[in-house]
């Protein structure tokens, strides 16, 4: 999945996701969204390290799991995927996000949709200033506001 070549004029914006298991509740219910973008060609997996903090805050790299319990790896079609991009102090910060007994998914992708736009740009000679993600509640609230009558005049 993650080791092919690219010519860096190709590739595509990269970003990352550190998605967090409480009590290592992990039921791979969006594991086939993950697998349609991929399949898709939307995304490119370049690395996927799933973390367990343990009681005593220690952090370490959990093997890729059956995590419905159909007899299955679930994740096996990602197994091997590591660029090494991803490094022990990465890894570390990602693991300082979660709290003792809970498991995450680290997980280091390229946005495949907008690697053509991103080589024309490069082509161009424009440079990326700025980027960035609202978060979801500020939107929600925006909405919420927008949908909300206002004082009768």
């Amino acid at each position: 999945m993650s080791n092919q070549p690219h010519d860096a004029d190709e590739l595509g914006p990269i970003d990352y996701l550190v998605i967090s298991f409480p009590g290592s509740r992990l039921t791979g219910e969006g594991l086939p969204l993950l697998i349609d973008l991929v399949d898709r060609g939307i995304i490119r997996i370049l690395d996927l390290t799933f973390l367990r903090k343990g009681a005593d805050g220690t952090v370490a790299a959990v093997e890729i799991a059956d995590f419905d319990a159909d007899g299955r790896l679930d994740l096996a079609v990602f197994d091997g995927a590591s660029s090494g991009l991803l490094g022990d102090q990465d890894l570390a910060e990602a693991g300082g996000l979660l709290d003792p007994g809970d498991s995450a998914a680290v997980l280091l992708y390229e946005n495949r949709w907008a690697a053509p736009l991103a080589a024309a740009l490069r082509r161009a000679d424009a440079r990326m200033v700025a980027g960035g993600r609202v978060p979801l509640r500020d939107i929600v609230e925006v909405l919420d506001a927008i949908e909300e009558p206002g004082p009768a005049s």
